[in-house]
């Protein structure tokens, strides 16, 4: 008995094993026929592969950025109170124009200092003139002459010294007299460019090491987009790159490689600049979110309508025409994919026949229910 329980065991194991072996391994239908009304209605649309030229696109994100010497902080180097500004981030600004007027009574101390220091030098002139003449007919000692020598050269050294830090504050000593001595100062733009940060008001005082405005040149604005690791040996200096923003993809800004980082951060990522060929001032601005398209590869190859490919069971397929109203399933693995085509490569040759080029889901649909049935 026992022996006979054992061994309806293994036959009804085996039994089993050879039903599940018999299951997997039970072909895929890769043909499905439709009569003349089912090819009608379901609009199925005959043709042949092509080959054309199709250009990968590498899709990328960055920022536009502002590199940092075209970046200018202004400040004001003998500190002072803020008078007035009408300074507002994003207004434009040119060169020499006026940002704002600065006040302090050291302006007025330096002012000062300078028509001194200007008046004892010509009055130190005088002395050493004169003393140069007597010193030469013998009738002044060497020693009286070298003070009004080293006198006069100090009141030089004093003026000149001067003449600089009016520079340096903005105004004009060749312009100042006692008549026209000023409270204010005005502190002007160095530079064409766009407001980017207004950091201080009305009364406010600033030390010389504080930033009052910054400022942005948009000669150099560029874009700084990331690539991947995997991706930075596929560009190169002077592909061409079509930027869009999220909101406006329509919207193309060409641009062109100009830089691509040699280092990798902690992402495995590499920075690439590009250069606008036009840089829209009034739709961008620095630190706008941008992507990218870039083509790196262009190469003939067989391709079909994007409507032309299916996928069962992980696999590729394409319907070729076998006649009759048939259709045979035949594997291809996808390329490239560009402007509504992919491309196909067969792992058996088509050797011209026609293929579904639109529709092609209604036969793999029409398969799987035949498979069902």
């Amino acid at each position: 008995m026992l022996i006979t329980a054992v061994l309806l065991a293994y036959s009804c194991g085996s039994n089993k094993e050879e039903a599940a072996t018999s299951e997997t391994e039970t072909p895929i239908a890769t043909l499905v026929s439709l009569d003349a009304d089912q090819l009608k209605n379901a609009g199925i649309t005959l043709g042949k592969p092509e080959m054309k030229s199709i250009s990968a696109t590498l899709k990328l994100n960055g920022s536009i950025d502002v590199p940092p010497q075209n970046m200018v902080s202004i400040s004001f180097p003998l500190g002072g109170y803020l008078k007035s500004s009408k300074l507002l981030p994003g207004m434009r600004v040119r060169k020499g124009e006026t940002l704002a007027v600065m006040e302090d009574a050291q302006f007025i101390q330096i002012q000062q200092d300078y028509l001194l220091a200007k008046s004892k030098m010509a009055l130190a002139e005088g002395e050493f003139l004169r003393q140069q003449g007597l010193n030469a007919d013998k009738a002044s000692s060497d020693k009286v002459f070298q003070q009004a020598k080293n006198e006069f050269e100090t009141q030089k050294i004093m003026v000149r010294a001067l003449d600089e830090k009016l520079r340096l504050i903005g105004l004009n000593p060749s312009a100042l007299s006692e008549n026209n001595l000023s409270r204010s100062v005005s502190v002007r733009s160095p530079i064409n460019g766009y407001v980017s940060k207004v950091n201080v008001n009305i009364g406010k005082y600033t030390a010389p090491t504080d930033v009052l405005f910054e400022l942005v040149n948009p000669e150099d604005i560029h874009l700084a987009l990331t690539v991947f690791e995997k991706d930075v040996a596929k560009l190169a200096i002077g592909q061409k790159v079509m930027a869009y923003t999220s909101d406006n993809p329509a919207k193309k800004y060409p641009a062109e490689i100009l830089l691509i980082s040699k280092s990798l951060d902690e992402n495995r990522t590499a920075e690439v600049h590009c250069h606008f060929e036009k840089f829209d001032h009034s739709n961008l601005v620095p630190g706008m979110f941008m992507n990218a398209d870039v083509d790196v590869k262009t190469e003939k190859a067989l391709v079909v309508p994007e409507g032309a490919v299916v996928r069962w069971q992980n696999q590729n397929y394409v319907f070729v025409e076998a006649g009759n109203g048939a259709f045979n399933m035949a594997p291809v693995a996808l390329g490239i994919a560009q402007d509504g085509q992919q491309q196909i490569i067969p792992t058996e040759d088509l050797g011209g026949k026609n293929v579904v080029l639109q529709n092609a889901y209604t036969l793999l649909m029409k398969l799987k229910n035949s498979a069902e049935e």
